[in-house]
């Protein structure tokens, strides 16, 4: 699939989730209990806009970015603002959180949501993460929450996070990837592309983008199976039964092909 066919589905999708506000997995669970879920605290989930919380992500990157007072925050796929608004209560009124999102709706919600909450130190720009509408060297950490596995050309938004960061600035992601390839069933299925799935990519080449891209002392932080409670027959379906001799070897499978991580690594200061 081309790379302006993918950002269309995927603008279109998360379009729809900005005017909704609600979760993208389309499931039953609240959106503040699938953020409990993959790493906020219920004490961070109270410090921000509750119209933030879109039950989106894999993990928690601000867990793992160490932010500090005065720091400059860039989140890449900002969405309504959720890390931006996290990263905001912990840099203070000096430092300034920079949300970037290709989708117009969101980028509406995301400074709506500022706005009624008076939240002055964060910024919301319409962008797309592989051509970054931010200066050369001018912050001191990116932050991303499952959304890199969307886009199609992930060496160039590590590049681009490579541009922007000061000397010494770091990356503090969470994402999806592979341990194993995908069925082309899946690579193809607009809503698993959607849902952060079918774009994933395998883990070690994952890392050697980032590495490719400049960066050093690139560390996973944390990795858990992503799929490891699923019972959706429509997921067992579309992975291909009929390559296994039994459903339990397909669900093993499945259960082993994606991963959550969290990820760091640094621009060297010179």
């Amino acid at each position: 699939m081309e790379a302006k066919e993918v950002k269309k589905i995927v603008r279109k999708s998360y379009a729809k989730v900005a005017r909704k506000g609600s979760s993208c997995c389309g499931g039953d669970a609240k959106a503040e209990n699938i953020s409990k879920a993959i790493g906020y605290t219920k004490l961070e989930l109270d410090s921000i806009p509750e119209e933030a919380i879109l039950g989106l992500g894999c993990g928690n990157p601000t867990a793992i970015a160490s932010l500090q007072e005065g720091e400059i925050v860039v989140d890449l796929g900002s969405g309504g603002g959720l890390d931006v608004f996290l990263a905001a209560t912990k840099i203070g009124p000096t430092g300034k959180a920079i949300g970037i999102d290709m989708t117009p709706d969101m980028i509406d919600l995301a400074r709506d949501n500022a706005k009624k909450n008076n939240i002055t130190n964060v910024e919301f720009r319409l962008g797309e993460i592989e051509n970054l509408p931010v200066a050369d060297n001018s912050a001191d950490i990116i932050i991303s929450n499952c959304v890199i596995n969307l886009s199609p050309e992930k060496l160039k938004v590590f590049q681009e996070s490579f541009r922007v960061l000061k000397p010494g600035g770091r990356l503090a992601i969470s994402d999806l990837v592979l341990l194993r390839p995908l069925p082309e069933s899946v690579r193809k299925n607009e809503k698993y592309l959607a849902g952060c799935i079918a774009g994933a990519e395998l883990k070690n080449k994952y890392v050697d983008f980032i590495e490719e891209a400049g960066f050093q002392d690139v560390q996973i932080a944390t990795e858990e199976g992503y799929l490891e409670d699923f019972d959706d027959e429509e997921i067992l379906e579309d992975f291909g039964a009929e390559e296994f001799d039994n459903l339990e070897e397909e669900k093993e499978y499945i259960r082993k092909s994606i991963q959550s991580i969290t990820i760091t690594a640094y621009k060297p200061k010179k």
